[in-house]
């Protein structure tokens, strides 16, 4: 089933008091297919609530230039790739010539160790079991890969000093490859964490 068209739906106040209308898209599936539409609704969400810092997930850093293109250096843009060594020892899979088109183009890269693997995941790996960060990760990917994505990068841009401190950013990542879940997101530190909070889903996929 192909997904429907991008409805660009005004930020309004309702009739009732202290409620805020803010719409939510749901694609009929995950996947890169939605790439496009996620980068539109998050730009398009970014201008209506005047939001200036996207962070990013890109592995390769495709959908952060092609956020760049849409943006046109009116935000502060987060690349969140991988980690080095995630996929094989000692590699990153970020190109070197796309690290530095992103850099060139004032995009901040941000490649750490992510906020719910680390030391927790070896143990999983060497003796079996999960820990209290992947369990966190799993209830969040009750709401899909991305939306676990999206949190995760929001809070580890926090910890690098690269988005500021109790201020709403919006937050993109995808299932595997490109984007199709975006977020608007006020991130806690680390050690804080469960003081994160998600304000909005801007897109998701409704099927996952």
């Amino acid at each position: 089933m192909r997904n429907r068209d991008v409805l660009y739906v005004p930020i309004s106040k309702c009739d009732m008091v202290n409620q805020i209308t803010h719409p939510s898209v749901y694609f009929q599936s995950a996947g890169r297919h939605n790439t496009s539409e996620t980068l539109q609704l998050a730009l398009h969400y970014a201008q209506q609530l005047k939001i200036r810092h996207i962070v990013v997930a890109s592995t390769t850093g495709s959908s952060a230039l092609k956020f760049c293109r849409l943006a046109k250096n009116a935000f502060k843009i987060i690349c969140v790739t991988h980690q080095s060594g995630f996929a094989q020892p000692g590699k990153s899979e970020l190109p070197v010539a796309v690290e530095k088109k992103l850099i060139s183009r004032g995009v901040s890269v941000l490649r750490t160790t992510h906020l719910f693997g680390g030391v927790d995941r070896a143990i999983r790996h060497q003796f079996g079991g999960l820990g209290p960060p992947e369990i966190v990760a799993n209830t969040y990917r009750t709401l899909g890969e991305g939306t676990k994505v999206a949190v995760e990068i929001a809070v580890m841009a926090l910890d690098a000093g690269l988005v500021p401190y109790g201020k709403d950013i919006i937050s993109i990542a995808g299932s595997s490859r490109g984007a199709d879940t975006a977020l608007v997101i006020r991130p806690a530190h680390s050690h804080r964490f469960f003081a994160t909070r998600i304000r909005q889903i801007i897109c998701k996929p409704w099927s996952f």
